[in-house]
C-alpha cells in the first residue's frame, strides 16, 4: 500500500537513537529488538512513515577523516561539549556499503522492523545517495568506470578535490556541488556512465526490496545539465540519470516512493524526472526570514505541484526549528508546514523542543530538557493531520478582510481549508508579531440560515458559536495573538 496523500513523514536519527535506547534499557538496542513499547509511542503520534536516517554502513576511512577535521571538531564541541573521539562514528553520507552498518544490525533485522513498523500503520523510507560514494567503497578498486576520475596534476593542483585512492593507486575526484568545497570523505560518481547507472540501478533495487521508500541525497546533482557544468563534461547522456533509475524500481515495486533532497529552483524538474516528492526549502527559508506576504507567495502554485512538495521547519541539515524561528514563529510555521498540501517532514527532538544542532558525524548527543507544553502543541497538530480530511479532502486558499475600514492586520494572515463532504477544516494562522483581528471569508453555501455552528479548535479545545448567515455574509471572525494559529472544526448545534 502506497503512502497516503500529504503524509506525515519522521526523521530519525538511527545511530543516536539506538544508542539512547541501550543506555534506558541497560543493553544492546539494535534494529531487531526495539522494544515494543518504543514502536507503540512513536506508532502513537500517528505518523504516516519513519525515515530512519544513517542505517548503511559508514567509512572506516570517512570516521578517520571525521575525527580528524579541525573544523567538524569545532562543531562536534559547540554540539556536545564532552565529545570524545569514538563519539565521532563518521558521516551516514559517506557510504561504505549499501548494508545494514554492523553497529546497528543486520539485514534480517531490518526486515523485522520494517514488519513491526508495518503492523503499527508506518512506512519505512531509508537513504540513498547518488552522487558520491566513501573513498573506500569497492568501486574505487574494481569499477574505475563508475567514478570520476583524475591525474596527477589535478591532484597536486586541488589536493582537497582529488585522492589517490590506496586500494587501487588510482586517482579520483571528491564529490562536490558546483558552489563549496569537495567532500573529503567521498568520490564522485560518474553520472554520465552507463556502468555506473547499471550498477546504482541495481543498487537502488536492492534497497527497495528492504524499505518503502527513499530520500536521496542533493538529487539534483546528478542532472544532466547540472552534471555537465559542474565537471566542464561534453559527453551528455541522451537519457537522465534518474529516468534510468526510478522508473526500473517502480517497475518491480509500484508503490515505492522517491523523495528528493533539492535546491536552486529544480523542484519542478526533478517531479519531471519521476520524483514523488522534493523538497520545499524555499518555503522554509520564507518562513524563516520573510513574512507573510512572501510565504503566501509561495504557496500560489498550482496544485498538483504543492502536493509534491515536501514541507519541514527543520531536518538534520538545517538548524534547530526553535533556535532558527523562536519559539512562537515555530509553531506557526509548524501548523502550515504540516496541514499545508504536501508531505510534512518532522525531525526527531523538534517536538520535544531540541535546540542543539547535531552534526551527522557524530553518534551521541547531549541531553536536553524536554518541553512538554511544546510536546503536546505537536500532539494535537500531528494528531490533527492525521485526520482523512487531510488525505482525501479537497483544498483550497481563504481569503481574509480587515474587520472595520483601513485596519492592515489581515494581511498578516494565511489561511486555507480542507473539505471531505460535511467534514471542513479551517486552519487560519497569523504570520506576524503583532496580535490580528479580520474575518476569514469560508465559501460553504450550505452553511447559510439562522442555524448556530460552532468552531472548535483542535489545538486548544476552545469553542466558539457563529451564525451561518453571518460567517457568509461578514466572515468568520478571528482574533489571533502575534504567531497565533487556529485549526477549526464546525459543527450544527441546531437546525
Amino acid at each position: 500500500m502506497a503512502l497516503p496523500n500529504n503524509p506525515t513523514i519522521y526523521e530519525i536519527n538511527t545511530w543516536v537513537w539506538l544508542a539512547e535506547l541501550s543506555t534506558i534499557f541497560g543493553k544492546r538496542i539494535t534494529l531487531g529488538n526495539i522494544p515494543d513499547e518504543v514502536l507503540d509511542r512513536l506508532a502513537g503520534w500517528h505518523f504516516d512513515a519513519v525515515w530512519l536516517m544513517g542505517v548503511w554502513t559508514r567509512s572506516p576511512q570517512g570516521r578517520q577523516i571525521a575525527q580528524a577535521h579541525p573544523g567538524l571538531q569545532m562543531d562536534y564541541e559547540r554540539a556536545l561539549p564532552d565529545y570524545k573521539r569514538d563519539d565521532v562514528v563518521g558521516s551516514p553520507y559517506a557510504v561504505y556499503r549499501y548494508e545494514v552498518d554492523p553497529a546497528l544490525g543486520t539485514r534480517a533485522e531490518l526486515a523485522t522492523l520494517r514488519e513491526k513498523l508495518a503492523s503499527r500503520g508506518l512506512k519505512l523510507i531509508l537513504d540513498f545517495v547518488p552522487n558520491h560514494v566513501a573513498v573506500d567503497h569497492h568501486w574505487t578498486a574494481d569499477c574505475m568506470k563508475c567514478l570520476v576520475g583524475g591525474d596527477p596534476d589535478l591532484l597536486k593542483a586541488r589536493p582537497g578535490y582529488y585522492f589517490d585512492a590506496p586500494s587501487s593507486r588510482l586517482i579520483y575526484a571528491h564529490g562536490r556541488d558546483p558552489y563549496y568545497p569537495a567532500w573529503t570523505d567521498t568520490a564522485q560518481v560518474d553520472a554520465f556512465s552507463q556502468t555506473a547507472r547499471e550498477q546504482t540501478r541495481a543498487t537502488v533495487l536492492d534497497i527497495a526490496d528492504q524499505c518503502d521508500g527513499v530520500r536521496c541525497d542533493m538529487a539534483m546533482l546528478m542532472v544532466n545539465h547540472i552534471f555537465a557544468g559542474t565537471w566542464s563534461r561534453q559527453d551528455i547522456p541522451k537519457t537522465e540519470y534518474w529516468e534510468e533509475i526510478i522508473p526500473a524500481v517502480k517497475a518491480k515495486h509500484g508503490a515505492f516512493v522517491f523523495m528528493a533532497e533539492v535546491y536552486w529552483d529544480m523542484e519542478a524538474e526533478l517531479q519531471s524526472l519521476g520524483f514523488d516528492y522534493t523538497y520545499d526549502k524555499r518555503l522554509y527559508d520564507r518562513m524563516r526570514d520573510q513574512g507573510a506576504d512572501n510565504v503566501r507567495d509561495q504557496l500560489l502554485a498550482a496544485l498538483s505541484y504543492q502536493q509534491r512538495m515536501v514541507r519541514f521547519i527543520e531536518n538534520h541539515d538545517e538548524q534547530r526549528a526553535l533556535t532558527a524561528f523562536g519559539l512562537e514563529r515555530s509553531q506557526a510555521a509548524a501548523v502550515l508546514v504540516t496541514l499545508l498540501p504536501g508531505a510534512s517532514l518532522i525531525h526527531e527532538g523538534q517536538t520535544e523542543g531540541r535546540r542543539t544542532k547535531l552534526p551527522v558525524q557524530l553518534g551521541r548527543r547531549s541531553e536536553e530538557a524536554i518541553d512538554e507544553s511544546l510536546s503536546s502543541f505537536y500532539r494535537a497538530l500531528i494528531r490533527e493531520a492525521a485526520h482523512p480530511c487531510y488525505h482525501n479532502g479537497v483544498y483550497m486558499a481563504l481569503g481574509a478582510h480587515p474587520i472595520l475600514g483601513s485596519d492592515k492586520g489581515h494581511e498578516a494572515l494565511i489561511a486555507f481549508a480542507w473539505a471531505l463532504g460535511d467534514d471542513w477544516r479551517i486552519v487560519i494562522v497569523n504570520y506576524s508579531a503583532q496580535p490580528v483581528e479580520a474575518r476569514v471569508m469560508l465559501p460553504r453555501p450550505s452553511i447559510g440560515g439562522f442555524q448556530l455552528w460552532e468552531f472548535a479548535n483542535a489545538l486548544s479545545g476552545n469553542t466558539v458559536l457563529h451564525s451561518g448567515d453571518d460567517i457568509l455574509t461578514a466572515g468568520l471572525s478571528v482574533e489571533l495573538t502575534a504567531y497565533g494559529a487556529q485549526v477549526l472544526t464546525m459543527r450544527q448545534v441546531n437546525s
